[in-house]
């Protein structure tokens, strides 16, 4: 399987429950460095992130959403971008994930989500 693929079956980050649960979960998905900058712009640490998983999951059913519009580009070694939109009911996200294979696992360094002003495809240029 190609890294998009591999990537793409990954995302929406902290929504595929087929990938776990739990704060152990995260955590091993997570580097240790993690952190985000959510939808309201406001940066949150991996700690911050975790915590609000651990009680998101302990709460709710699965949530309904859909993706589209995937690209991935290698930054370094073994570093990728990958960027999508989510659709979760009206509301629409520009999602950015760095990724980062190391010791045969994917894990994520950096994520953020932006509410998208218009719901077009990416376009060149």
């Amino acid at each position: 399987m190609g890294v998009l693929a591999e990537l793409r079956a990954r995302e929406p980050l902290f929504h595929r429950w087929e990938l776990g649960t739990t704060r152990s979960h995260f955590e091993a998905m997570t580097t240790e460095d993690f952190w985000e900058v959510g939808v309201s712009g406001r940066a949150y640490s991996r700690e911050y992130v975790l915590d609000v998983l651990e009680e998101r999951y302990r709460q709710s059913e699965a949530d309904v959403w859909e993706t589209n519009d995937f690209y991935c580009r290698r930054i370094g070694l073994d570093v990728y971008l990958l960027t999508y939109t989510l659709r979760q009911g009206e509301r629409v996200t520009r999602r950015s994930t760095l990724w980062e294979h190391t010791t045969g696992q994917w894990k994520v360094l950096y994520h953020q989500g932006t509410v998208a002003a218009d719901t077009q495809p990416r376009t060149s240029g």
